[in-house]
């Protein structure tokens, strides 16, 4: 299985799906389509962390008071939940292996994978 979580009005999102355009994605615009808690489970399975699939960059987090906070793994999979900015993007997850954001580490690791399919 190869799946994407995308913003599809990130430019940055589509940048990187445009660099792997030939790898056949079942993408999903978190947008449009909200994350289920089985689909934040399944990359909670990949991490063992929900802090590690949430985005402290979002407008809201500080909007909201949060980095004042003092969140737990619950917090931060229900603010993920609740509000699809939360979502670190884009996450790409590829057979049992799952690459979270836009780095350059991680979209080389990615392609690399992909590379040797």
């Amino acid at each position: 299985m190869k799946k994407a979580y995308h913003l599809s009005t990130c430019n940055t999102c589509q940048r990187i799906l445009k660099e792997l355009k030939d790898n056949h994605f079942q993408l999903q615009d978190i947008k449009t389509e909200a994350i289920t808690e089985l689909q934040i489970e399944e990359m909670y399975k990949h991490t063992s962390s929900y802090e590690a699939l949430f985005s402290k960059r979002a407008m809201k987090y500080k909007s909201m008071g949060l980095k004042d906070k003092n969140l737990q793994e619950e917090d931060f999979k229900n603010l993920i939940l609740e509000e699809y900015t939360f979502l670190k993007r884009p996450i790409f997850i590829v057979a049992d292996k799952i690459f979270i954001g836009n780095s350059k580490k991680t979209i080389e690791a990615l392609k690399n994978i992909l590379a040797n399919e």
